[in-house]
Formats: C-alpha cells, sequence, structure tokens
C-alpha cells in the first residue's frame, strides 16, 4: 500500500532507549529493543489487524504506521483501563489525549482509529509545512515525533525526539512500524 507520506523503511532510526525496553525488562536496547516490544504485542495487535488496514488504505497511511504507534502509546490495548491510559488523560489504542482533542468512537473502533489516523496526518502536514526543505521521510518521521509532544518540540532532525516520552518516540515508533511491515501489516 502506498503511503503519500513517506517510506517507513527508508526512514533512519536508533530505535528504543533503555527507559523504553525496560517495560519488558530486555537486555538489549535500539532497534533490537523496538523489534522485540512489537513483537509482544502481536497477538493482541492481530485483533485490530483489518481496522488498522482499513484505516491505513483510507486516509493513505501506512497501517504499519499506525501500528508502531499502537504498539508503543497502548501495547496494542494491554496498558489500558477501560480504554484509558496516562493516568486517564489519552483514550484508546492510539491515545487520543482529552486535553487537547475530543476522543471519538470506543477505544478500539475504526472511528477511534481513523480520529488517531488523522492527527497524525495533520501533524504530518503541519511539520512539512515548519520544514519544507526536509526530504519526504523526514517530514514523516517529525510528524510522529510531534503526535507525542507537539510540532513546537520538533526543532531539528536530529534531535525531534528529545522532549518526547522516553526521548525516543519517533525513532522507537518508527522501528516497531518496519517490524510491523515486515509481518504482514
Amino acid at each position: 500500500m502506498a503511503c503519500i507520506y513517506g517510506d517507513i523503511t527508508k526512514i533512519d532510526t536508533t530505535g528504543a532507549s533503555e527507559k523504553t525496553a525496560k517495560q519488558d525488562n530486555l537486555t538489549v536496547t535500539g532497534v533490537p529493543a523496538s523489534h522485540q516490544l512489537a513483537a509482544h504485542d502481536l497477538t493482541r495487535m492481530n485483533k485490530y489487524r483489518d481496522l488498522i488496514i482499513k484505516v491505513g488504505k483510507a486516509h493513505q497511511m501506512d497501517p504499519a504506521v499506525i501500528s508502531g504507534i499502537i504498539s508503543r502509546e497502548s501495547r496494542a490495548g494491554a496498558v489500558l483501563k477501560d480504554g484509558w491510559g496516562d493516568h486517564g488523560n489519552a483514550f484508546g489504542l492510539m491515545q487520543i489525549d482529552k486535553r487537547y482533542h475530543t476522543p471519538v468512537g470506543e477505544w478500539d473502533s475504526e472511528r477511534h482509529l481513523t480520529q488517531g489516523t488523522e492527527i497524525l496526518i495533520d501533524l504530518i502536514k503541519q511539520i512539512q509545512n515548519k520544514f519544507k526543505d526536509w526530504p519526504k521521510e523526514h517530514q514523516f518521521k517529525g510528524g510522529i515525533s510531534a503526535y507525542n509532544a507537539g510540532v513546537k518540540n520538533v526543532r531539528t532532525y536530529e534531535r525531534m525526539d528529545i522532549g518526547t516520552t522516553g526521548d525516543d518516540y519517533s525513532n522507537d515508533v518508527v522501528a516497531r512500524a518496519q517490524w510491523f511491515k515486515k509481518n504482514g501489516y
């Protein structure tokens, strides 16, 4: 499936930080850790695979990227309580923050995945406008970083994750998405 925002397989990534890898008590960091975290979420993610692919196709967004965000944000639902995470501030698989958006649909519904994907696309477009000279894949990665910490936090390509959760958000999501891409998404 073509993604008009860039090719996730062409984005460089350092993967998960030690802090993120410790979620699953991993002894590795970086891309191998991100791949292991994604693999741990695969069984749960597969419950949503058809919905993720449908929403991705409808919005020209790589389903692997949606899956990478879901894996990072909610561990494919494993860390949610009644659909909520982040101390009751974020909703659903993609963790829509109620302080900035009004969540729609059920926590694991097509409406929810559509809303999260539309938020991501809007952020990518804002990064494209902010960094017009960046290559497409850099803008794509910047939009993924902004999904966690906002457009204002993205100031340089090299340091876009400083200030994100774990200081590794886009790098971890990209690495997870690359793994999901190789595993049916």
